[in-house]
């Protein structure tokens, strides 16, 4: 067993599946166990969230996030791909919180499996009552893309974080991250991105990370360029970096508040700061200062209240050093872990959201415009595919420079994990009648029919979404009709995207900020050449990024109401106006 795969400490899951052993990620190639490739996808995408190369404790089958789990037991694993290798084209497999609850009798243009991942009723909403039903095997944290297998590892996250790091280049520097130095918290597999995006913004990076194991695994992917034994080598030498306008990240293995607090009394001032540790749980995700991941990991098994306090006291230490270090200059924003959150609501503090968080900040435009992370991976395991398309997506949208310079730099720095899979954002603008992500699903399926590419290709996203989520601390912070907390438009979301005829369908409750901070959906469309997959990609990625579009032109953003207005948007009580 590596290091990167310890033995599980969750009895309640059982012991690891021989199928999984045998697995040990997706299987690839032409050739289907299913009986259709809709399913077959479906049962890749599943073992590629718990690919070891992919997933962070997949013999726990947590995969990112803490507890963020692709399948409640191991039993309910295999349960699911028996199911999935006997559902039918005209069947529809239902899995709630990770386990095969029903299998049911829809039509070819249903979805071939419907999942809702840790949803509870709004009164018992909360940490405590999920912890309860989780103890007792009824209920797992589906986080967003581990519950609906749509994780595919930091190569995931690397665009969104990418996006944001240099919208805010553009915003505060009027160039991008050249010579500036980035202080950051978390390697984990969403925070892992971090490194690697702010170095492909030309900046320099200083993340601390308190688990060895993975400061060592962005290390052999290549996210990260240097470890460095102190934090006073890790600031020479990117002091150094910056001031050479070089590209530089490096990490330190430490608590993120004790780092923060020791550059404050070095009178070092990032020029940025951040964090993207697993605040969102107090109790598996975030490392309390002053204990080693070992020791830590006993105090949670021995003492969880006691463990709990000393989470939330350092997250408010956490808080006070980047009000501290923002006072003293630096730009500060929370990437959407709650971290603000908690310590407002356990520990009274207010001023905790006197930085703000990162969509507000510089993503909400891009959401009024249906632009969001339209990702996909190749179900033949063959690198070859994924170039395929980078060149079809190139050619599709010449006209975007910041596409193709993404692209160049994913081919260039981004390594592949499990499945080959990646990236772009893509939005609503309309040519022809055709969504940006629909007019390129279409070509993808166009060489998947003319053998170009060698198997179909799976469209998803990421949780990162502009019409998906309700989530009053990251992607609706701060709405401008006051409306961060109304969960009718994921609902919505996942009603439409089942009447269109995406092939996956999911709804959770948590996500990246806790049990009852959020209400997300997701979707996989399966491009395997034929016309159905055409039909369903044109109507799919049509209604997915058209959700965001009318979500924020009903809340009164300018730049929605101008996309309703090109792209012949519908908005019905405007229109009656």
């Amino acid at each position: 067993m590596s290091e990167q795969e310890p033995a599980s400490t969750d009895t309640g899951i059982g012991e690891p599946s021989d199928e999984w052993r045998e697995y040990r990620g997706a299987p690839t190639g032409t050739d289907i166990e299913c009986e259709g490739w809709r399913q077959e996808a479906a049962l890749r995408m599943l073992n590629n969230n718990l690919d070891p190369e992919v997933a962070e404790n997949p013999e726990d089958l947590v995969v990112y996030g803490g507890t963020g789990r692709a399948a409640r037991s191991w039993d309910a694993y295999d349960a699911i791909l028996d199911e999935l290798r006997e559902l039918g084209d005209e069947e529809t497999l239902l899995v709630q919180s990770g386990k095969p609850v029903g299998r049911f009798p829809t039509h070819e243009r249903a979805p071939r499996v419907l999942i809702a991942n840790s949803n509870l009723v709004g009164k018992w909403d909360d940490w405590e009552h999920f912890h309860e039903l989780e103890a007792e095997g009824k209920i797992m944290y589906g986080q967003m893309t581990a519950g609906s297998w749509a994780y595919i590892g930091t190569q995931g996250i690397i665009q969104g974080t990418y996006e944001t790091l240099a919208e805010l280049g553009r915003q505060e520097y009027e160039s991008d991250l050249e010579g500036k130095i980035v202080a950051t918290g978390g390697l984990g597999g969403m925070s892992g991105a971090q490194p690697l995006a702010v170095t492909m913004n030309r900046g320099v990076c200083i993340a601390a990370e308190v688990d060895a194991r993975r400061i060592e695994r962005r290390l052999e992917t290549d996210y990260l360029m240097e470890r460095a034994e102190s934090l006073d080598e890790a600031l020479e030498a990117a002091e150094a970096a910056a001031e050479a306008g070089e590209p530089y990240s490096v990490a330190v293995e430490m608590n993120v508040a004790d780092m923060l607090e020791a550059m404050a009394d070095r009178e070092f001032v990032p020029d940025i700061v951040t964090d993207q540790t697993s605040a969102h749980d107090e109790l598996e995700g975030y490392y309390p200062s002053g204990y080693t991941v070992a020791e830590a990991d006993d105090l949670r098994e021995s003492d969880p209240e006691r463990y709990v306090e000393a989470s939330l006291d350092t997250m408010e230490r956490h808080v006070d050093a980047v009000l501290d270090l923002q006072e003293r200059g630096a730009v500060a924003f929370e990437y959407g872990n709650n971290l603000r959150g908690q310590v407002e609501e356990h520990r009274g503090r207010e001023d905790a959201f006197d930085f703000p968080g990162f969509v507000p900040a510089y993503i909400r435009p891009m959401f009024c415009r249906g632009r969001g992370p339209f990702r996909w991976a190749a179900l033949s395991g063959d690198p070859a595919d994924i170039h395929r398309t980078d060149e079809a997506v190139t050619e599709l949208f010449p006209e975007n420079d910041s596409l193709t310079r993404w692209i160049d730099l994913a081919q260039e720095q981004v390594s592949f994990q499990g499945l080959p899979s990646r990236v772009c954002w893509l939005g609503y603008e309309t040519d022809d009648g055709l969504t940006e992500r629909a007019r390129f699903a279409l070509r993808i399926n166009e060489l998947v029919a003319e053998g170009e590419i060698s198997a179909p290709i799976v469209v998803t996203r990421d949780h990162l979404d502009a019409g998906s989520v309700a989530s009053p601390h990251r992607e609706t912070e701060a709405m401008k009709d006051g409306t961060d907390a109304v969960a009718d438009w994921p609902i919505l979301n996942a009603l439409l995207n089942c009447a269109a005829g995406a092939d996956i369908v999911s709804v959770h409750d948590g996500g990246g900020v806790g049990i009852g901070n959020a209400l997300h959906a997701n979707n996989h469309v399966v491009l395997d050449g034929s016309d159905l997959a055409a039909e369903k990609a044109r109507r799919v990625f049509t209604t997915d990024p058209g959700m965001g579009v009318i979500r924020h032109a009903d809340a009164g953003y300018d730049e929605a109401i101008d996309e309703t207005d090109q792209s012949d948007v519908p908005v019905p009580m405007r229109d009656r106006r």
